[in-house]
């Protein structure tokens, strides 16, 4: 996962040569950079005898736009396939700590979901969930007080586009929204789309969907025993949390721009820009008429941290993506801090400055028409992108 490398396939056999000994094939899915850094990997970590890498398997596609200096990144849409399989925790596996810990029937619901995600490809429809009257009582727990706050909590954009989930998508207290009515809904508002995930996924692989207006969303439900808290994200977070906001043009592309500036970045730089997603997209706040409203999924899904994100108690300090960065992320508390923009314009505004001091040997366009990413690395590929817009705007 380190070296973000996907095995598809494994076998072991007594070795030919010597009894103690034995042959490991094994068949991957990754770049040649990405395969050469864990063939050295395996040689300093690994007691290995001989080893018979494959010859002359890259295409010409690898090093066509010389991109074997920045960690892989999907090109194209149908490679979030790739990403989406690579979890770092699987919903099935809980930490004891976990309310659902102790629950076989629960344990077993969520390997249903994992099932689920794993096996879905790009361009599928979403497979629809017939949800457990105890799934739809825990929901039902969450929605309803939740929809008391947001008239005061929640900012205009997410107001607007409430009503139109409860229309167009079966947001109500005792029907949970199903996964594929929302992604044809958030199509046609803002040009994003959803897909299932089977958990945790790596802000790389995360971001990288966000790149192409795809939001990787969980289909499982919190434990029954505690509905108004979660130690993961749900679909109560990602449906109650993320959706309403994705359906707005603006905030989708604020979105869509962290993402993309993530495309080949490094390590480091990701983590930054995860940060700053994290204290946004997940925990952000912005000024409207005068006062505070937010417009983090996890503030917006989250009854306590709503409450507490408002009031007085609370650090509240101007989002500026060079601090906010090296602001600590806290998972299972509220937050130390939290971060307050005028708008959305005005964060997207900070976060393309701030994107322009990530070490890239390359710019990157979103092609809306095939759905790719286009690398801009020399002038003739930059004038082929600006004849494109011309011709839009032009028509």
């Amino acid at each position: 996962q380190e070296k973000h490398v996907s095995m598809v396939h494994i076998e072991s056999r007594k070795s030919k040569r010597r009894n103690s000994e034995v042959e490991i094939f094994v068949d991957c899915d990754c770049s040649k950079k990405e395969f050469n850094e864990l063939i050295q990997l395996l040689k300093f970590q690994t007691n290995i005898v001989s080893l018979n890498p494959p010859e002359n398997i890259w295409t010409d596609e690898e090093g066509k736009d010389d991109l074997d200096c920045v960690p892989w990144f999907p090109r194209k849409i149908s490679e979030l396939d790739r990403c989406s399989q690579r979890v770092l925790m699987y919903g099935s596996e809980l930490d004891a700590d976990h309310p659902g810990f102790k629950d076989n029937v629960y344990r077993q619901r969520r390997k249903y979901f994992v099932d689920v995600a794993m096996s879905y490809k790009y361009g599928q429809p979403i497979p629809r969930v017939e949800y457990t009257a105890e799934e739809i009582k825990t929901w039902g727990v969450v929605f309803r007080e939740l929809t008391k706050l947001y008239p005061t909590h929640a900012c205009h954009e997410y107001l607007k586009n409430f009503p139109l989930l409860t229309k167009y998508c079966g947001y109500r207290e005792d029907n949970v929204p199903q996964l594929e009515d929302v992604s044809v809904f958030l199509k046609e508002r803002s040009g994003f789309t959803v897909r299932p995930v089977a958990g945790y996924l790596s802000p790389r692989d995360f971001l990288a969907g966000l790149a192409y207006r795809v939001f990787h969303c969980t289909q499982y439900i919190r434990h029954g025993s505690d509905p108004l808290y979660t130690p993961e994200p749900d679909t109560c977070h990602e449906l109650l949390g993320h959706v309403p906001l994705l359906a707005d043009p603006k905030f989708a592309q604020f979105s869509q721009e962290i993402g993309l500036a993530s495309l080949g970045a490094s390590d480091e730089d990701v983590q930054k820009l995860a940060t700053c997603y994290f204290f946004t997209i997940e925990f952000g706040l912005c000024k409207q008429e005068g006062q505070l409203r937010a417009y983090g999924a996890g503030l917006l899904s989250s009854i306590g941290e709503l409450k507490h994100a408002l009031s007085d108690k609370a650090n509240v300090k101007t989002f500026d993506p060079k601090t906010t960065c090296l602001q600590e992320c806290l998972i299972t508390t509220f937050q130390e801090a939290y971060f307050v923009s005028e708008s959305f314009e005005e964060a997207k505004e900070k976060m393309r400055d701030f994107a322009k001091s990530i070490n890239r040997p390359f710019s990157v366009y979103f092609n809306p028409y095939t759905q790719s990413i286009e690398i801009l690395k020399d002038t003739r590929s930059i004038e082929n992108v600006v004849q494109d817009l011309r011709s839009d705007l032009n028509t």
